[in-house]
């Protein structure tokens, strides 16, 4: 069994690193020629973080691997060695702390790298070290109190109950959808400061949207997000009646409020056509499945790794063969991803504006160094979103008329338009 376990690992980690080679050389080749969506300084610049973020990608795999290498072979029997092997619930959590630790420890200079290098270089990291282990340090304490909480319960249910693996799943389900109830209102600003959106006309117009869309929220919240980084977002967080919108401050400078409003109405368009609930069915479906697999796994399979199957070792190798499972998984997903954004943007399109929707995409690909362009397997593995030129011709855009050598103005690139046309001019 664990030689069957180490090939399938073996073969995921291969797959995983030609992916990324095969989408590093499509987009060095691609970012010299003749850019789209973006000017071309620009677009060049996009590439080369595309690529940095890719090579980086390549490297966490190899560590990875050589981590799972090492826990299968002697990881998991040097923990046990210091945690002991009586099987109690306060042993097992130990054990997970410890594996944890170091998962932790080893990938945290890549982190590091990712964000204060790669991030930095390419005008998107803001935060200071500083800030970065009081992020870190508060991480750490909630995952030692949350975190602890959930392995005690789970390491208790593996050890007195038969059909541990479904009362397992329901409980980390369950977890699931409690973390999404109480991170927009407890966790998140632990880590960033939520300012209520200012009465006015966009308020206004915002809460119009929603009721349009059936959604109540808890409220509309400006996130102070240019304080860690540069790149503009927007959500809708929460289930229930904990759910809130969120807009990045970044958002708010960079776009006219009627492109807002369209990114908003692209929102409102998953909430309205169930995308959250499916995702969740989604998320249901695959832990169901981990479960299931991973606890039939015979108990010869940890004395092949020279250790006893204790709830701590057992806990400890769903999380280290999770993320093969979720490879599998990854394209099923990005496949029923793509078609609810499409849906999304003929809502969006058509609440706020096709072409307020259009000039925000446009937007967001330059603001955010999104290279247009991908590898065509890399992006329908991995790609939740559409290709961006595929969304935007969706919306009837044509990338060819407009000349997008120059810095998008504020006001949008439709500020020229004829008010009764909806032809794009070209600004040649």
């Amino acid at each position: 069994m664990l030689t069957w376990i180490i090939g399938i690992t073996s073969l995921y980690i291969l797959v995983k690193i030609y992916l990324s080679v095969m989408q590093i050389g499509y987009i060095n080749v691609e970012k010299k020629r003749t850019p789209v969506l973006m000017p071309r300084g620009r677009y060049y610049v996009a590439g080369n973080y595309a690529v940095a973020k890719e090579r980086l990608a390549i490297v966490e795999s190899f560590v990875e691997y050589l981590l799972f290498l090492w826990w299968v072979f002697a990881g998991f029997a040097w923990l046990q060695g210091l945690t002991g092997v009586d099987g109690t619930v306060g042993e097992s959590v130990l054990f997970l702390l410890g594996f944890f630790a170091v998962n932790w420890l080893v990938t945290l200079p890549l982190e590091i790298y990712g964000r204060f290098k790669i991030d930095h270089s390419f005008g998107f990291n803001k935060m200071t070290p500083k800030m970065y282990l009081l992020d870190t340090l508060k991480s750490i304490l909630l995952f030692l109190v949350l975190g602890g909480a959930v392995f005690a319960l789970l390491a208790w249910i593996i050890g007195t109950v038969e059909s541990w693996w479904l009362w397992g799943f329901a409980l980390i389900f369950g977890v699931a959808l409690l973390a999404n109830l109480i991170y927009p209102t407890i966790i998140a600003p632990l880590f960033n400061k939520f300012t209520p959106l200012p009465e006015g006309e966009l308020r206004r117009e915002i809460e119009e949207m929603m009721r349009e869309a059936g959604l109540r929220s808890d409220g509309i919240f400006v996130m102070d997000a240019s304080r860690r980084d540069s790149r503009l977002n927007a959500y809708f967080g929460g289930l229930g009646k904990a759910k809130r919108v969120v807009l990045f401050d970044t958002l708010l400078n960079k776009l006219t409020d009627k492109e807002l409003l369209a990114v908003l109405g692209h929102e409102l368009g998953h909430y309205k056509h169930g995308d959250i609930w499916k995702n969740v069915a989604m998320m249901g479906g695959f832990l169901f499945v981990a479960f299931y697999l991973f606890g039939h796994l015979p108990d010869t399979l940890f004395g092949e790794m020279g250790v006893a199957p204790t709830p701590g070792a057992k806990i400890a190798l769903i999380v280290l063969l999770l993320p093969v499972l979720s490879f599998v998984y990854t394209p099923i997903m990005s496949m029923l991803s793509r078609h609810n954004e499409y849906e999304a943007d003929r809502y969006g399109s058509r609440i706020g504006g096709r072409q307020h929707l259009i000039s925000a995409l446009l937007k967001l690909v330059s603001e955010n160094k999104s290279f247009p362009k991908s590898d065509p397997v890399y992006s329908r593995f991995y790609h939740t979103h559409p290709p961006i030129l595929e969304r935007l011709e969706a919306l009837g855009f044509d990338p060819e008329r407009v000349d997008m050598d120059a810095e998008l103005p504020r006001e949008g690139i439709f500020e020229f338009l004829d008010g009764n046309s909806k032809e794009v001019k070209s600004k040649k």
